[in-house]
């Protein structure tokens, strides 16, 4: 009788399971050149690529702690480093990001939502 209260609770964790909001990110280089240097700072953190090949693209997952403005920083073939300016993500956003570097600039999208507004969709710059 003791072993079924103990393992009562643990039983109703398991099936509720646990969620942990994550953003899935995506970077493309829809240009005719490669990228190099990638850089996308978020609130608390950063992750990038070396080189990334034209028509490339680079996946990673983040979860997003404390809040703040996206940045991508990358070079372009002639060595110029650009520093483009994102939208704002706050702690406990989940979704879709996705970033596309073009030859007119960079287009910022995704379908974010958390528990601090409803559902949006980032609009391209």
């Amino acid at each position: 009788m003791r072993l079924l209260r103990l393992l009562g609770p643990a039983a109703v964790l398991l099936i509720a399971g646990c969620h942990s909001a994550f953003i899935d990110a995506t970077i493309s280089n829809a240009t005719d050149k490669p990228i190099s240097l990638v850089e996308l700072d978020y609130p608390s953190a950063s992750f990038g690529t070396q080189t990334l090949a034209p028509g490339g693209d680079f996946h990673y997952r983040f979860k997003i702690l404390g809040s703040g403005k996206l940045k991508l920083i990358y070079t372009d073939t002639a060595n110029t480093e650009h520093d483009v300016a994102g939208p704002n993500l706050a702690e406990g956003e989940e979704g879709t990001l996705t970033v596309t570097v073009q030859d007119s600039g960079v287009e910022w999208g995704g379908q974010l939502k958390g528990h601090k507004r409803d559902d949006f969709t980032i609009a391209p710059n």
